[in-house]
């Protein structure tokens, strides 16, 4: 699979404006990732151990979903987790999910390498199994990340951390932003998919700003905001 088949849904991001450029100066003027807030961090790691021993039970009751469809219909079977490669605060990792599509779709030479377009069939409906399509629908793909945020790897709110791919076209346009702070599960922008705001990199320089000049509790108590807004958006199931 080749950048000629990359859905134009997987990188709505947008450059920065001049507004944005004459608004937040010293966000791009900064030449290093931003040091972690300890309240935020402390949270971020209890919430993940925490929402990762909550979703034990439906992780197992998707794990026995998954099984059970690959032995019905052989073409839909295969792991329940993969991992590609991301960015967050300018550092590459594995960012952990469910597998939504069938392992037809996904091109073993580069899943092997950690590229996200070894799976970026997940947009073509037809790819995707049942339970899959069930996983979309209310975000469950994202629940592996917990993981990620239990090690350190992301965070629960910030810039949403982007394929390796992705996280260069996004730098080459002009955006710092996920070079600077570690990736969120949710964040400012992307509490706004689905609508026409998503990829608007605004919100993600609004963040930022927020982070270098509320105090450490000033922080979290905006990070819980998000998170409520977020929740918001899981509930609706309206996951693409």
């Amino acid at each position: 699979m080749n950048n000629k088949s990359e859905p134009k849904e997987a990188f709505p991001y947008k450059p920065p404006t001049q507004e944005i450029k004459d608004k937040y100066p010293h966000i791009f003027a900064l030449k290093q990732p931003l040091n972690d807030k300890l309240p935020k961090l402390i949270f971020d790691k209890t919430v993940a151990a925490l929402l990762l021993l909550v979703a034990s039970p439906i992780l197992l009751i998707l794990k026995l979903a998954y099984l059970i469809e690959g032995l019905l219909i052989p073409e839909n079977k295969g792991p329940m987790f993969f991992s590609y490669n991301a960015v967050s605060a300018g550092k590459i990792f594995p960012k952990f999910k469910i597998r939504l599509i069938k392992t037809s779709y996904i091109d073993q030479e580069g899943a092997a390498r950690g590229d996200w377009i070894a799976y970026s069939a997940e947009w073509s409906p037809e790819s995707r199994t049942h339970v899959g399509g069930f996983v979309k629908k209310f975000y469950l793909d994202e629940l592996p990340q917990f993981y990620n945020i239990l090690r350190g790897d992301m965070s629960l709110v910030g810039p949403r951390p982007l394929s390796v791919l992705h996280y260069e076209r996004d730098l080459a346009q002009g955006n710092v932003t996920r070079f600077l702070i570690k990736g969120g599960l949710l964040g400012l922008g992307h509490i706004n998919k689905g609508t026409t705001e998503m990829g608007n990199p605004v919100y993600e320089y609004e963040y930022i700003d927020k982070y270098i000049h509320l105090s450490p509790l000033g922080l979290l108590w905006f990070d819980l905001s998000i998170i409520g807004k977020g929740i918001k958006v899981v509930l609706q199931g309206k996951g693409l």
